[in-house]
């Protein structure tokens, strides 16, 4: 397996607070990377940097050999890596149809809101897509009429809609009921697995960590403290304590 994204020595500072300090990661091509950390460690950030929202201080991102550094989100869109954000970036006037047409126009570099919701192919195109998420009962919905699960799969279908090799995102379960999360995650790990999708998302709920992770990133104050298989990280007594929020009893202390 080869690396499709390579990040090398990326450093960027806020003030004296530095968001990223040093990263170096690679993430595997068709593996699902997981990065965890508390808030303020630098997650977000580092998919800023990758998406082109935010440019590094120093260092490197390559992406299927080319640098990507500093280029413009558009254009990092076009070399095929797609983002979703924690919140859904979804036109809430439109129907979840009409989202998904627009997102394809995009890709075609059509960027008028009027065009795509006009052409057939596109329209058919956009209810294959919906229909592999699930999301074809709500096509006709408008987008501000669904719930916050149904709008984080549909903003994730409008990224898939630009067929990127490579998706990150944000905090895909935030806000979303518990027991609708582990079947919004499968949905979109099929249909991510099924186009072979490399993934990088960002996730505080650990057992959706545990459950699709091929790998684990722990970020920590701007550098990775951590990296590897679900299990082995998981199960690492500083991760435990200062992601997960479990505090291991010191040894010899008794407890009723």
């Amino acid at each position: 397996m080869r690396a499709l994204l390579e990040a090398r020595g990326l450093r960027l500072a806020f003030g004296g607070v530095k968001a990223a300090d040093g990263i170096d990661l690679d993430v595997m091509e068709h593996e699902f990377l997981a990065i965890i950390g508390p808030n303020g460690a630098g997650k977000t950030t580092f998919i800023n940097m990758t998406t082109g929202y935010l440019k590094p201080q120093g260092g490197t991102i390559t992406y299927s050999g080319a640098e990507i550094t500093g280029r413009r989100p558009r254009d990092i869109v076009r070399r095929g890596v797609a983002r979703s954000f924690q919140l859904p970036q979804l036109f809430s006037e439109h129907t979840v149809e009409e989202n998904a047409a627009l997102a394809i126009a995009s890709r075609e570099g059509i960027w008028s809101p009027f065009a795509p919701l006009l052409r057939p192919a596109w329209r058919q195109e956009a209810r294959e897509l919906l229909d592999r998420f699930g999301l074809l009962p709500v096509a006709g919905q408008r987008a501000d009429a669904l719930n916050e699960g149904t709008r984080k799969l549909a903003d994730i279908a409008m990224a898939v809609a630009l067929k990127p090799r490579l998706l990150l995102m944000d905090e895909p379960t935030s806000g979303v009921a518990a027991a609708e999360k582990m079947g919004i995650v499968e949905t979109l790990v099929r249909v991510l697995r099924d186009a072979r999708v490399t993934a990088v998302f960002v996730e505080h709920d650990m057992d959706v960590v545990e459950r699709f992770a091929d790998r684990v990133a722990v970020w920590s104050q701007g550098r990775i403290a951590a990296l590897g298989p679900p299990a082995q990280v998981l199960a690492d007594p500083a991760v435990q304590r200062d992601v997960i929020g479990i505090e291991r009893p010191a040894a010899g202390v008794a407890h009723a």
